[in-house]
Protein backbone atom coordinates (compact mmCIF):
# COMPACT_ATOMS: atom_id res chain seq x y z
CA UNK A 1 0.00 0.00 0.00
CA UNK A 2 3.00 2.33 0.36
CA UNK A 3 3.72 4.82 3.13
CA UNK A 4 0.84 7.11 3.98
CA UNK A 5 0.72 10.08 6.30
CA UNK A 6 -1.05 9.86 9.66
CA UNK A 7 -1.08 11.47 13.07
CA UNK A 8 1.77 10.28 15.24
CA UNK A 9 0.44 10.06 18.79
CA UNK A 10 -1.75 7.18 19.96
CA UNK A 11 -4.70 5.74 18.05
CA UNK A 12 -5.95 2.19 17.49
CA UNK A 13 -6.65 -0.11 14.55
CA UNK A 14 -10.11 -1.69 14.91
CA UNK A 15 -11.38 -4.00 12.16
CA UNK A 16 -13.10 -1.65 9.71
CA UNK A 17 -16.12 -3.90 8.94
CA UNK A 18 -16.80 -1.79 5.85
CA UNK A 19 -17.17 -4.79 3.56
CA UNK A 20 -20.74 -5.26 4.85
CA UNK A 21 -22.08 -2.16 3.06
CA UNK A 22 -19.21 -0.75 0.99
CA UNK A 23 -20.47 -2.07 -2.34
CA UNK A 24 -24.10 -1.18 -1.71
CA UNK A 25 -25.00 1.75 -3.98
CA UNK A 26 -27.12 4.53 -2.47
CA UNK A 27 -30.83 3.63 -2.48
CA UNK A 28 -33.70 6.07 -1.91
CA UNK A 29 -35.90 5.11 1.03
CA UNK A 30 -39.60 4.82 0.17
CA UNK A 31 -41.59 7.55 1.89
CA UNK A 32 -42.25 6.55 5.55
CA UNK A 33 -45.72 6.84 7.07
CA UNK A 34 -44.48 9.50 9.49
CA UNK A 35 -41.37 11.52 10.21
CA UNK A 36 -40.25 12.83 13.59
CA UNK A 37 -38.26 16.01 13.00
CA UNK A 38 -36.37 17.17 16.08
CA UNK A 39 -35.74 20.83 16.83
CA UNK A 40 -32.35 19.83 18.24
CA UNK A 41 -30.48 18.61 15.15
CA UNK A 42 -27.28 20.47 15.85
CA UNK A 43 -24.74 21.49 18.45
CA UNK A 44 -25.92 24.52 20.39
CA UNK A 45 -29.35 25.88 21.26
CA UNK A 46 -32.40 23.99 19.89
CA UNK A 47 -34.40 25.68 17.14
CA UNK A 48 -37.63 27.43 18.09
CA UNK A 49 -40.56 25.38 16.76
CA UNK A 50 -42.74 27.35 14.30
CA UNK A 51 -45.52 24.79 13.84
CA UNK A 52 -48.42 23.35 15.79
CA UNK A 53 -50.70 20.33 15.47
CA UNK A 54 -52.87 20.47 12.35
CA UNK A 55 -50.61 22.79 10.37
CA UNK A 56 -49.75 21.91 6.79
CA UNK A 57 -46.09 22.01 5.76
CA UNK A 58 -44.38 22.14 2.40
CA UNK A 59 -41.21 20.28 1.52
CA UNK A 60 -38.26 22.51 2.36
CA UNK A 61 -40.32 24.93 4.48
CA UNK A 62 -38.67 26.25 7.63
CA UNK A 63 -40.38 24.69 10.65
CA UNK A 64 -37.78 25.55 13.28
CA UNK A 65 -35.88 28.82 13.61
CA UNK A 66 -32.34 29.14 14.99
CA UNK A 67 -32.65 30.53 18.51
CA UNK A 68 -29.10 31.78 19.08
CA UNK A 69 -25.78 32.39 17.32
CA UNK A 70 -24.84 28.71 17.67
CA UNK A 71 -28.04 27.15 16.42
CA UNK A 72 -29.52 26.11 13.07
CA UNK A 73 -32.81 26.32 11.19
CA UNK A 74 -34.82 23.13 10.70
CA UNK A 75 -36.85 22.44 7.55
CA UNK A 76 -39.62 20.01 6.68
CA UNK A 77 -38.28 17.05 4.67
CA UNK A 78 -41.71 16.45 3.08
CA UNK A 79 -45.04 18.06 2.28
CA UNK A 80 -47.70 16.92 4.69
CA UNK A 81 -49.63 17.62 7.89
CA UNK A 82 -48.31 18.06 11.43
CA UNK A 83 -49.99 15.30 13.42
CA UNK A 84 -48.49 16.46 16.73
CA UNK A 85 -45.71 18.42 18.38
CA UNK A 86 -44.19 16.56 21.30
CA UNK A 87 -41.05 15.77 23.23
CA UNK A 88 -38.84 13.04 21.84
CA UNK A 89 -35.74 11.31 23.15
CA UNK A 90 -32.89 11.25 20.64
CA UNK A 91 -30.25 8.56 20.31
CA UNK A 92 -27.86 10.73 22.33
CA UNK A 93 -30.26 10.61 25.25
CA UNK A 94 -31.20 14.27 24.92
CA UNK A 95 -34.89 15.21 25.04
CA UNK A 96 -36.08 17.77 22.50
CA UNK A 97 -39.23 19.17 20.94
CA UNK A 98 -40.14 17.47 17.68
CA UNK A 99 -42.63 17.98 14.88
CA UNK A 100 -44.35 14.75 13.82
CA UNK A 101 -45.31 14.94 10.14
CA UNK A 102 -47.65 12.67 8.20
CA UNK A 103 -46.47 12.98 4.57
CA UNK A 104 -48.87 13.49 1.69
CA UNK A 105 -49.12 10.51 -0.64
CA UNK A 106 -47.94 12.60 -3.60
CA UNK A 107 -44.84 14.71 -3.06
CA UNK A 108 -44.03 17.70 -5.29
CA UNK A 109 -40.95 17.82 -7.47
CA UNK A 110 -38.81 20.51 -5.93
CA UNK A 111 -35.31 21.97 -6.05
CA UNK A 112 -34.92 21.40 -9.80
CA UNK A 113 -34.02 24.98 -10.77
CA UNK A 114 -30.30 25.73 -10.89
CA UNK A 115 -28.76 28.95 -9.57
CA UNK A 116 -25.41 30.43 -10.55
CA UNK A 117 -23.66 30.67 -7.19
CA UNK A 118 -20.51 32.05 -8.82
CA UNK A 119 -22.32 35.38 -9.33
CA UNK A 120 -22.90 35.73 -5.58
CA UNK A 121 -20.60 37.40 -3.07
CA UNK A 122 -19.12 35.29 -0.27
CA UNK A 123 -21.36 36.96 2.34
CA UNK A 124 -24.41 35.99 0.29
CA UNK A 125 -23.20 32.40 0.09
CA UNK A 126 -22.57 32.35 3.84
CA UNK A 127 -26.11 33.61 4.44
CA UNK A 128 -27.43 30.88 2.14
CA UNK A 129 -25.56 28.19 4.10
CA UNK A 130 -27.23 29.50 7.25
CA UNK A 131 -30.68 29.74 5.67
CA UNK A 132 -30.49 26.15 4.42
CA UNK A 133 -29.75 24.82 7.91
CA UNK A 134 -26.41 23.24 7.02
CA UNK A 135 -24.52 21.62 9.91
CA UNK A 136 -21.52 19.33 10.17
CA UNK A 137 -22.66 15.93 8.92
CA UNK A 138 -19.76 13.90 10.27
CA UNK A 139 -21.50 13.64 13.64
CA UNK A 140 -20.50 16.86 15.45
CA UNK A 141 -23.39 18.86 13.86
CA UNK A 142 -21.74 22.23 14.50
CA UNK A 143 -23.63 24.95 12.54
CA UNK A 144 -21.59 25.35 9.35
CA UNK A 145 -22.24 29.06 8.86
CA UNK A 146 -20.65 29.71 12.27
CA UNK A 147 -17.57 27.68 11.36
CA UNK A 148 -17.22 29.50 8.03
CA UNK A 149 -17.59 32.94 9.62
CA UNK A 150 -13.88 33.64 10.06
CA UNK A 151 -13.07 36.12 12.86
CA UNK A 152 -11.55 39.47 11.93
CA UNK A 153 -7.78 39.28 11.84
CA UNK A 154 -7.64 35.58 10.98
CA UNK A 155 -7.25 33.94 7.57
CA UNK A 156 -7.51 30.42 6.19
CA UNK A 157 -4.28 28.87 5.02
CA UNK A 158 -5.69 25.35 4.56
CA UNK A 159 -9.19 24.04 3.90
CA UNK A 160 -9.16 20.34 4.77
CA UNK A 161 -12.06 18.20 3.59
CA UNK A 162 -12.68 15.21 5.85
CA UNK A 163 -13.30 12.12 3.72
CA UNK A 164 -11.60 9.81 6.24
CA UNK A 165 -14.68 7.99 7.59
CA UNK A 166 -12.51 6.05 10.04
CA UNK A 167 -15.33 4.61 12.17
CA UNK A 168 -15.92 0.88 11.53
CA UNK A 169 -18.98 -0.10 9.44
CA UNK A 170 -19.70 3.39 8.06
CA UNK A 171 -19.59 3.80 4.27
CA UNK A 172 -22.01 6.69 3.62
CA UNK A 173 -19.25 9.20 2.79
CA UNK A 174 -17.51 6.61 0.62
CA UNK A 175 -20.65 6.09 -1.47
CA UNK A 176 -21.14 9.86 -1.77
CA UNK A 177 -17.55 10.12 -3.06
CA UNK A 178 -18.09 7.34 -5.56
CA UNK A 179 -21.56 8.38 -6.77
CA UNK A 180 -21.75 12.15 -6.25
CA UNK A 181 -18.17 13.31 -6.67
CA UNK A 182 -19.00 16.20 -9.02
CA UNK A 183 -21.36 17.70 -6.46
CA UNK A 184 -18.80 17.21 -3.68
CA UNK A 185 -16.12 19.04 -5.68
CA UNK A 186 -18.47 21.88 -6.61
CA UNK A 187 -19.41 22.21 -2.95
CA UNK A 188 -15.70 22.50 -2.15
CA UNK A 189 -15.45 25.28 -4.74
CA UNK A 190 -18.28 27.12 -2.96
CA UNK A 191 -16.27 26.78 0.24
CA UNK A 192 -13.23 28.04 -1.65
CA UNK A 193 -15.09 31.23 -2.59
CA UNK A 194 -16.29 31.78 0.98
CA UNK A 195 -12.94 31.12 2.68
CA UNK A 196 -10.26 31.94 0.04
CA UNK A 197 -7.83 29.32 1.41
CA UNK A 198 -4.28 29.08 0.10
CA UNK A 199 -4.62 25.31 -0.34
CA UNK A 200 -7.34 22.67 -0.33
CA UNK A 201 -6.73 19.06 0.76
CA UNK A 202 -9.14 16.11 0.78
CA UNK A 203 -8.00 13.51 3.32
CA UNK A 204 -9.12 9.92 2.59
CA UNK A 205 -7.92 6.73 4.30
CA UNK A 206 -6.07 4.15 2.22
CA UNK A 207 -8.91 1.58 2.42
CA UNK A 208 -10.73 3.78 -0.12
CA UNK A 209 -8.09 4.12 -2.83
CA UNK A 210 -10.74 3.73 -5.55
CA UNK A 211 -12.37 6.90 -4.19
CA UNK A 212 -8.98 8.64 -4.17
CA UNK A 213 -8.45 7.80 -7.84
CA UNK A 214 -12.02 8.72 -8.78
CA UNK A 215 -11.71 12.16 -7.22
CA UNK A 216 -8.22 12.75 -8.61
CA UNK A 217 -9.40 11.92 -12.14
CA UNK A 218 -12.35 14.28 -11.85
CA UNK A 219 -10.23 17.06 -10.34
CA UNK A 220 -7.90 16.80 -13.33
CA UNK A 221 -10.82 17.08 -15.75
CA UNK A 222 -12.31 20.05 -13.88
CA UNK A 223 -8.88 21.66 -13.43
CA UNK A 224 -9.55 22.36 -9.75
CA UNK A 225 -6.67 23.27 -7.45
CA UNK A 226 -7.40 20.48 -4.95
CA UNK A 227 -4.98 17.89 -3.57
CA UNK A 228 -6.29 14.44 -2.60
CA UNK A 229 -4.16 12.93 0.18
CA UNK A 230 -4.35 9.20 0.97
CA UNK A 231 -3.88 8.55 4.69
CA UNK A 232 -2.89 5.53 6.71
CA UNK A 233 -5.79 3.61 8.25
CA UNK A 234 -5.83 4.63 11.89
CA UNK A 235 -8.60 5.57 14.28
CA UNK A 236 -9.52 8.39 15.19
CA UNK A 237 -8.06 10.04 12.10
CA UNK A 238 -11.45 11.56 11.29
CA UNK A 239 -11.21 13.84 14.32
CA UNK A 240 -10.25 17.28 13.08
CA UNK A 241 -7.22 17.63 15.35
CA UNK A 242 -5.76 14.30 14.23
CA UNK A 243 -6.70 15.01 10.61
CA UNK A 244 -4.86 18.35 10.65
CA UNK A 245 -1.78 16.67 12.07
CA UNK A 246 -1.93 14.04 9.33
CA UNK A 247 -2.56 16.43 6.43
CA UNK A 248 -0.78 19.71 7.21
CA UNK A 249 1.38 18.59 10.16
CA UNK A 250 0.00 21.20 12.56
CA UNK A 251 -1.28 20.72 16.09
CA UNK A 252 -4.25 22.60 17.52
CA UNK A 253 -3.24 23.82 21.01
CA UNK A 254 -5.35 22.89 24.02
CA UNK A 255 -8.46 25.06 24.21
CA UNK A 256 -7.96 26.40 20.68
CA UNK A 257 -9.77 25.83 17.37
CA UNK A 258 -8.42 24.88 13.92
CA UNK A 259 -8.78 28.49 12.74
CA UNK A 260 -6.18 29.43 15.37
CA UNK A 261 -3.63 27.54 13.27
CA UNK A 262 -5.06 28.85 9.99
CA UNK A 263 -7.20 25.84 9.11
CA UNK A 264 -10.85 24.94 8.55
CA UNK A 265 -12.04 21.33 8.47
CA UNK A 266 -15.27 20.41 6.67
CA UNK A 267 -16.85 16.97 6.35
CA UNK A 268 -17.21 15.63 2.83
CA UNK A 269 -20.95 15.09 3.24
CA UNK A 270 -21.29 18.67 4.42
CA UNK A 271 -19.53 19.84 1.25
CA UNK A 272 -22.17 17.99 -0.79
CA UNK A 273 -24.97 19.62 1.26
CA UNK A 274 -23.38 23.02 0.56
CA UNK A 275 -23.39 22.18 -3.16
CA UNK A 276 -27.12 21.41 -3.04
CA UNK A 277 -27.75 24.60 -1.06
CA UNK A 278 -25.78 26.81 -3.46
CA UNK A 279 -26.89 25.25 -6.74
CA UNK A 280 -30.51 24.30 -5.97
CA UNK A 281 -31.28 26.35 -2.82
CA UNK A 282 -32.13 23.03 -1.18
CA UNK A 283 -32.18 22.87 2.63
CA UNK A 284 -30.59 20.01 4.51
CA UNK A 285 -33.67 17.77 4.61
CA UNK A 286 -32.19 14.37 3.75
CA UNK A 287 -28.89 12.55 4.03
CA UNK A 288 -27.14 9.28 3.18
CA UNK A 289 -26.96 6.94 6.15
CA UNK A 290 -25.26 3.54 6.44
CA UNK A 291 -27.49 0.85 7.94
CA UNK A 292 -25.17 -2.01 8.84
CA UNK A 293 -23.98 -4.45 11.48
CA UNK A 294 -23.91 -8.23 11.74
CA UNK A 295 -27.55 -8.30 12.90
CA UNK A 296 -28.88 -6.53 9.77
CA UNK A 297 -30.13 -8.83 7.01
CA UNK A 298 -28.99 -6.67 4.06
CA UNK A 299 -26.72 -3.75 5.00
CA UNK A 300 -27.28 -0.71 2.77
CA UNK A 301 -26.48 2.95 2.22
CA UNK A 302 -29.78 4.81 2.15
CA UNK A 303 -30.81 8.33 1.18
CA UNK A 304 -33.43 9.04 3.83
CA UNK A 305 -35.41 12.10 4.95
CA UNK A 306 -34.29 13.73 8.20
CA UNK A 307 -36.63 12.45 10.91
CA UNK A 308 -36.85 8.87 9.61
CA UNK A 309 -37.37 6.38 12.43
CA UNK A 310 -34.81 3.64 13.01
CA UNK A 311 -37.53 1.02 12.51
CA UNK A 312 -38.23 2.20 8.94
CA UNK A 313 -34.53 2.02 8.02
CA UNK A 314 -34.12 -1.43 9.54
CA UNK A 315 -37.28 -2.71 7.84
CA UNK A 316 -36.04 -1.47 4.44
CA UNK A 317 -32.87 -3.52 4.96
CA UNK A 318 -34.84 -6.73 5.51
CA UNK A 319 -35.03 -6.45 9.28
CA UNK A 320 -32.86 -8.45 11.66
CA UNK A 321 -31.26 -11.78 10.81
CA UNK A 322 -31.27 -12.92 14.43
CA UNK A 323 -33.53 -12.78 17.48
CA UNK A 324 -30.66 -11.70 19.72
CA UNK A 325 -29.68 -8.07 19.21
CA UNK A 326 -26.81 -6.69 21.23
CA UNK A 327 -27.20 -2.96 20.68
CA UNK A 328 -28.61 -0.42 18.30
CA UNK A 329 -26.11 2.36 17.68
CA UNK A 330 -26.61 5.73 16.02
CA UNK A 331 -23.33 6.64 14.33
CA UNK A 332 -20.25 4.43 14.54
CA UNK A 333 -19.40 1.84 17.22
CA UNK A 334 -16.58 3.94 18.70
CA UNK A 335 -18.26 7.33 19.21
CA UNK A 336 -21.89 6.59 18.42
CA UNK A 337 -24.81 6.44 20.84
CA UNK A 338 -26.43 3.18 21.92
CA UNK A 339 -30.23 3.31 22.15
CA UNK A 340 -33.12 0.86 22.39
CA UNK A 341 -36.28 2.56 21.07
CA UNK A 342 -36.76 1.80 17.37
CA UNK A 343 -38.97 4.87 17.02
CA UNK A 344 -35.91 7.05 17.64
CA UNK A 345 -35.56 9.49 14.71
CA UNK A 346 -32.40 10.10 12.72
CA UNK A 347 -31.03 13.64 12.66
CA UNK A 348 -28.73 15.65 10.38
CA UNK A 349 -25.61 14.16 11.96
CA UNK A 350 -26.77 10.53 11.79
CA UNK A 351 -24.10 8.94 9.61
CA UNK A 352 -24.94 5.37 10.54
CA UNK A 353 -27.46 3.04 12.14
CA UNK A 354 -25.91 -0.19 13.40
CA UNK A 355 -27.49 -3.35 14.77
CA UNK A 356 -24.76 -5.31 16.53
CA UNK A 357 -24.67 -8.84 17.90
CA UNK A 358 -24.45 -9.38 21.67
CA UNK A 359 -20.96 -9.21 23.16
CA UNK A 360 -20.29 -10.13 26.78
CA UNK A 361 -17.48 -8.14 28.37
CA UNK A 362 -16.72 -8.64 32.05
CA UNK A 363 -15.50 -5.46 33.72
CA UNK A 364 -12.42 -5.93 35.89
CA UNK A 365 -10.15 -3.56 37.77
CA UNK A 366 -7.41 -1.32 36.44
CA UNK A 367 -4.10 -3.20 36.34
CA UNK A 368 -2.05 -0.08 35.53
CA UNK A 369 -0.90 -1.55 32.23
CA UNK A 370 -0.66 1.91 30.64
CA UNK A 371 -2.28 0.88 27.36
CA UNK A 372 -4.87 3.66 27.62
CA UNK A 373 -2.07 6.21 28.01
CA UNK A 374 -0.12 4.72 25.10
CA UNK A 375 -3.09 4.83 22.72
CA UNK A 376 -4.69 8.17 23.70
CA UNK A 377 -4.38 10.40 20.60
CA UNK A 378 -4.56 13.50 22.81
CA UNK A 379 -1.64 12.44 24.98
CA UNK A 380 -3.77 12.28 28.15
CA UNK A 381 -3.70 9.89 31.11
CA UNK A 382 -7.11 8.20 30.99
CA UNK A 383 -6.32 5.88 33.92
CA UNK A 384 -5.62 8.76 36.31
CA UNK A 385 -8.56 10.83 35.06
CA UNK A 386 -10.95 7.90 35.49
CA UNK A 387 -9.66 7.13 38.97
CA UNK A 388 -10.13 10.72 40.11
CA UNK A 389 -13.64 10.90 38.63
CA UNK A 390 -14.50 7.65 40.43
CA UNK A 391 -13.52 9.26 43.74
CA UNK A 392 -15.25 12.56 42.82
CA UNK A 393 -12.01 14.50 42.49
CA UNK A 394 -13.39 16.32 39.46
CA UNK A 395 -11.04 19.30 39.62
CA UNK A 396 -8.01 17.00 39.64
CA UNK A 397 -9.40 15.22 36.56
CA UNK A 398 -9.91 18.62 34.89
CA UNK A 399 -6.33 19.59 35.74
CA UNK A 400 -5.17 16.37 34.06
CA UNK A 401 -6.75 17.54 30.79
CA UNK A 402 -10.25 16.04 31.00
CA UNK A 403 -11.72 18.82 28.84
CA UNK A 404 -9.25 17.96 26.06
CA UNK A 405 -10.65 14.41 25.88
CA UNK A 406 -12.36 13.84 22.51
CA UNK A 407 -14.34 10.83 23.82
CA UNK A 408 -13.02 8.86 20.85
CA UNK A 409 -13.07 5.56 22.76
CA UNK A 410 -9.49 4.46 22.00
CA UNK A 411 -8.81 3.98 25.73
CA UNK A 412 -11.96 1.90 26.30
CA UNK A 413 -11.29 -0.15 23.15
CA UNK A 414 -7.78 -1.10 24.25
CA UNK A 415 -8.49 -1.52 28.01
CA UNK A 416 -8.01 -5.20 29.06
CA UNK A 417 -10.29 -4.60 32.07
CA UNK A 418 -13.09 -3.23 29.83
CA UNK A 419 -13.55 -0.21 32.10
CA UNK A 420 -16.31 2.25 31.06
CA UNK A 421 -13.75 4.99 30.56
CA UNK A 422 -15.63 7.16 28.05
CA UNK A 423 -18.82 7.08 30.10
CA UNK A 424 -16.76 8.12 33.09
CA UNK A 425 -15.22 11.04 31.21
CA UNK A 426 -18.61 12.26 29.99
CA UNK A 427 -19.90 12.19 33.56
CA UNK A 428 -16.74 13.85 34.86
CA UNK A 429 -17.04 16.71 32.37
CA UNK A 430 -20.67 17.30 33.27
CA UNK A 431 -20.11 17.28 37.02
CA UNK A 432 -16.78 19.08 36.74
CA UNK A 433 -18.44 21.98 34.92
CA UNK A 434 -21.11 22.23 37.61
CA UNK A 435 -18.52 22.42 40.37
Amino acid sequence: MGRYSTFKKGGVHPADKKELAKNSAIEVLPLPSELIVSMSQHLGAPAQCLKKKGDTVEKGEKIGEASSFISADVHSPVSGVVSEVRKVRLASGAVADAVVIKPNEVQPEMFQQKYNWMEQEKDELLSLVKAMGIVGMGGATFPTNVKLNIPTGKSVDALVINGVECEPYLTADYRVMMERAEGVLEGIMVLNKILSPKKIIIGIESNKMDAVKHLEDLIKIKNYNINVMPLKMKYPQGDEKQLLKATINREVPSGKLPIDIGAVVCNLGTAYAIYEAAVFHKPLIERVITVSGEAITTPKNILAPIGTKASDLISYCGGYNTQEIGELVSGGPMMGFAFSDEDTPMIKGSSGLLALLPVKLDTGVCVSCGKCVQHCPMGLMPNKMFRNIKYKNYQVAMDLGLMDCKECGCCAYICPAHLPLVQGFKLGKKLGRKK
